[in-house]
C-alpha cells in the first residue's frame, strides 16, 4: 500500500482545505482552504472553526485525528472486516496513519466529505442477496468465513456502529440495511421496526423505515437528500468524545442542540429522545448515534437512528448519562433540562407524552409510571 500523509478535504466537489500528518507521524494537522474560508462553513464548529489557522489534532482520544473526520471511518464491524482485509493483502495495520485510513474512504463514505487521492485496497464484486449477506457477516463474527471480506467490506459502505450492515437502492430510495450481530435475537429487525414506530408516535423524528423480506431492518440514508450529499457530523466527533470510554451526558447533548441548531424546539426534541431512551431501556445511546446535518450553514438535529432495546448498555448503565447518573430517575431528567430553561412542567409533559407512546416497550422499572 502506498503511503499517503496528505490529503485534500472536499465537500460536494469543493476544496474544504487539506489535512496531513505533523513531523512526527502522530497527529493531524488541517487548514481551511483560502476560497472555503470565504464562502463556506465551519464542518465542526467546536474543534475546527472557520478560521485560517493551522488546527493540530490532540493525541487522544481518536489517536491523533480530529473528531469530524474519525466520522468518515468505519468502527466497529467496518473496521474489523477492513483490518481483516488489510492484513491479507500482507499490510501491516498498526503502522497506518490517520490519513491513510482517509484515503482508503475516499469518496466512499458516509455523509458529504471527501478524500483526494484514494487509495484503492479492493473491490467488491457481485451482487448478493441479503440473506447470503446476513450469514456471511455471521460467518465472519464468528470467524468461520475464509473468504475474502471484501465482500461484506464494500457492501457496508463504511458505516459505522458493531452491527453488519450493507447499503441497498430501490425504486423508493437509498436505504441502510441492519443485520443482526451473533448476540441478537432472530426477530432483531422487526423489534427495531417497533422501537422507530414508537418513537415516532411518541414525536421522535426518525427516517423512513420499513422491513425488506419480512426481517430486514432498513433506514432511509439522511445523509443523502435531492442527490446531493449532506454534511453529518455526531455529537462524538462535534466533541470530542470518545465512545471506548463514554463520558458524555445529556446535559452536554441539550446544550450542544442549542448551541448548533438556536431552535428550541429542537432542544425540546432532544429532551424528548432522552426520556424515549430512558424509558424504553436504550442504554446504548453513546454519543455516535446523535447526529446533526449542515445544510446552507445551518445546522439541524439529524433524524434519530439506532432506537432499539438495550439492557446491557456499559456495566448496566446508559452510555450518555443523565445529571451524571447511568440509571437515572425522572427528577435526574427534569434538573437536565432545567439547566437549559426547559421548565419542569413543560419536562414533565414530554417525559409523560413519551411515556403513553411507547407503554407497550417501556423499561420494567417505569410501567408503573404510567
Amino acid at each position: 500500500m502506498k503511503r499517503i500523509d496528505k490529503l485534500t478535504v472536499t465537500y460536494r466537489g469543493r476544496t474544504v482545505g487539506t489535512l496531513t500528518m505533523t513531523p512526527d507521524n502522530r497527529r493531524c494537522a488541517f487548514a481551511y482552504d483560502k476560497e472555503w474560508l470565504r464562502t463556506g462553513f465551519s464542518i465542526a464548529p467546536l474543534e475546527l472553526p472557520l478560521k485560517g489557522d493551522l488546527f493540530i489534532a490532540k493525541p487522544e482520544p481518536f489517536d491523533g485525528n480530529f473528531g469530524i473526520f474519525e466520522d468518515s471511518l468505519p468502527d466497529g464491524y467496518g473496521t474489523y472486516l477492513l483490518d481483516r482485509m488489510l492484513r491479507r493483502q500482507g499490510v501491516d495495520i498498526a503502522t497506518l496513519t490517520p490519513v491513510e485510513r482517509l484515503s482508503i474512504v475516499g469518496t466512499s463514505g458516509m455523509g458529504a466529505l471527501c478524500y483526494v487521492p484514494e487509495t484503492k485496497v479492493g473491490e467488491g464484486s457481485g451482487v448478493y442477496a441479503l440473506d447470503t449477506l446476513q450469514q456471511m457477516a455471521l460467518d465472519v463474527l464468528v470467524e468461520k468465513e475464509d473468504e475474502d471480506p471484501a465482500v461484506l467490506y464494500f457492501n457496508s459502505g463504511n458505516s459505522g456502529g458493531c452491527r453488519p450492515k450493507c447499503l441497498v437502492t430501490d425504486d423508493e430510495g437509498h436505504w441502510l440495511v441492519k443485520f443482526r450481530h451473533t448476540y441478537d435475537p432472530k426477530d432483531m429487525g422487526l423489534e427495531e421496526l417497533h422501537y422507530n414506530e414508537c418513537a415516532r408516535r411518541a414525536g421522535i423524528t426518525v427516517p423512513d423505515f420499513k422491513l425488506m423480506e419480512g426481517k430486514y431492518f432498513a433506514t432511509r440514508r439522511f445523509d443523502l437528500r435531492d442527490g446531493q450529499r449532506v454534511h453529518t457530523a455526531t455529537a462524538a466527533a462535534l466533541l470530542g468524545v470518545d465512545i471506548r470510554t463514554p463520558n458524555a451526558d445529556y446535559k452536554t447533548l441539550l446544550h450542544l442542540t442549542g448551541f448548533l441548531t438556536q431552535d428550541p424546539a429542537q432542544v425540546d426534541e432532544m429532551f424528548r429522545r432522552m426520556a424515549f431512551n430512558i424509558l424504553t431501556d436504550n442504554k446504548d445511546d453513546h454519543a455516535k448515534n446523535f447526529a446533526f446535518l449542515c445544510e446552507d450553514n445551518h445546522w439541524n438535529l439529524a433524524p434519530a437512528y439506532d432506537l432499539t432495546r438495550c439492557t446491557a448498555g456499559y456495566n448496566g448503565e446508559h452510555a450518555t448519562t443523565v445529571n451524571g447518573k447511568g440509571n437515572p430517575t425522572e427528577e435526574d431528567m427534569l434538573a437536565v433540562g432545567e439547566t437549559i430553561r426547559i421548565p419542569r412542567k413543560r419536562s414533565q409533559e414530554i417525559i409523560r407524552s413519551v411515556a403513553e407512546a411507547c407503554c407497550e416497550i417501556l423499561a420494567e422499572e417505569w410501567k408503573s409510571y404510567l
